[in-house]
């Protein structure tokens, strides 16, 4: 890439560390390029305050700022509830809001006729994999920037400094320099103190949990919630229809007040390393216990084992950047053929922290109490299991025998 023919750069801009210096480090190091940022709102709320005039202020031309929150939940996050897709028990947060933003991204930079995009990830993390393949999934032949594998800068200490040099403003400090990512599925919260596993995350520290408390700090009473779904889809709340956004704020808002949703795990990046993060998901994981609740009485034995190995090659393919590739989309559709009678009511008691199951209901259940029953029934012979013993262990029968007849222990 010759630095001098690049004349206009699409930046994927946040406002966090990153990308506030990232302006005016290109304008210094790219002979002065034209700068669009693209901001998408993935629903992380008050982070996008004052964003454009940020952005232009430090050197932007423009600043697109676009609403992906919807299509975030119904066509990343949402499907891969329905796999019951997790990774290592992460509930995938980052993972699903980056393959939409970078889509937009790669749209908006074949539209502006830029000659390359620019994203802030550094070179350890996994988040600069699924940036670049899904730019490579809608804009192949589109050169890509990534200032933390050419730039001096090696801590967030040093690109503070590089900000306060330079102007730029911004939300933290060097006492609160979590990193963090925020959308309305999650937050996730690295470095610092969490960079030693044997330090407790400081959960009852004001500012530290945004999106809820800690289960010691929840109410001493339970709060309960009946999920509707249709087809592997949340609906209804407590009986009043739901939009995918206003499904999960309203969880969100449940589960935070509950303590619902924290996990504090040592992770295996894509990238190779190890990697402590904790992560705050308190709707989304209201969704994937009563989704999962639900399927035990909707879908029969070898479909639900056979797909909860789905589940986790599709967990891995959405954490390893691999969302736009013929692999995942057959996965989901595979999922999709499963939800056909994913259809019912779960009601959840939450209480500091826990997600008790309160009752199911399907009309396509295939639990019948009458064949179940430990009482008298007249719908199951039980003499019929003798024939069946018989012929299922019949292999095992003649192994044995064999092994008898040549002295085989």
């Amino acid at each position: 890439m010759n630095k001098n023919e690049i004349k206009k750069v699409v930046l994927a801009y946040s406002g966090g560390l990153d990308t506030s210096i990232i302006i005016p480090w290109l304008k210094e190091n790219y002979n002065n390029p034209e700068i669009i940022a693209v901001s998408g709102n993935v629903g992380q709320a008050s982070e996008l305050e004052g964003l454009e005039e940020k952005a232009i202020k430090t050197g932007a031309s423009k600043c697109y700022i676009e609403d992906l929150t919807e299509e975030f939940l119904t066509d990343y996050v949402f499907p891969c509830v329905q796999a019951g897709a997790t990774y290592e028990e992460y509930l995938l947060g980052t993972a699903f809001a980056r393959p939409p933003i970078a889509k937009r991204i790669a749209e908006i930079a074949i539209a502006e006729g830029a000659d390359a995009i620019c994203h802030g990830c550094t070179g350890k993390g996994n988040d600069q994999v699924r940036f670049e393949l899904a730019i490579k999934a809608f804009a192949p032949d589109m050169p890509i920037i990534a200032p933390w594998r050419e730039w001096d800068i090696k801590s967030r200490e040093e690109e503070i400094a590089y900000a306060e040099a330079h102007n730029v403003p911004l939300k933290i400090n060097r006492e609160t320099n979590y990193s963090k990512d925020k959308n309305i599925w999650h937050l996730s919260h690295e470095g610092l103190d969490l960079e030693d596993p044997k330090n407790e995350p400081q959960y009852n520290k004001e500012g530290f949990l945004e999106m809820g408390v800690s289960p010691e700090m929840a109410p001493d009473e339970p709060t309960y919630v009946t999920l509707h779904f249709e087809e592997g889809i949340c609906t209804e709340l407590d009986g009043k229809k739901v939009g995918a956004v206003e499904l999960v704020d309203t969880l969100n808002k449940l589960g935070g007040a509950n303590g619902i949703g924290l996990l504090d795990i040592v992770e295996n990046r894509l990238v190779g390393m190890k990697c402590r993060g904790v992560y705050e998901t308190p709707g989304g994981a209201i969704l994937y216990k009563a989704h999962s609740v639900l399927e035990s009485i909707c879908l029969d034995k070898d479909t639900a084992h056979y797909k909860s190995l789905v589940a986790q090659k599709l967990a891995e393919n959405v954490y390893n950047a691999l969302w736009f590739t013929p692999l995942t989309q057959a996965i989901l559709a595979f999922v999709k053929e499963t939800q056909k009678t994913v259809t019912g009511d779960v009601t959840l008691k939450l209480y500091k922290g826990n997600m008790i199951n309160a009752g199911v209901s399907s009309p396509y259940s295939l639990y019948d109490p009458e064949i179940a029953t430990f009482d008298e029934d007249e719908v199951y012979d039980q003499k019929d299991s003798q024939g069946f013993i018989n012929l299922y262990g019949l292999p095992t029968k003649v192994y044995a025998k064999m092994k008898a007849k040549n002295g085989l222990k």
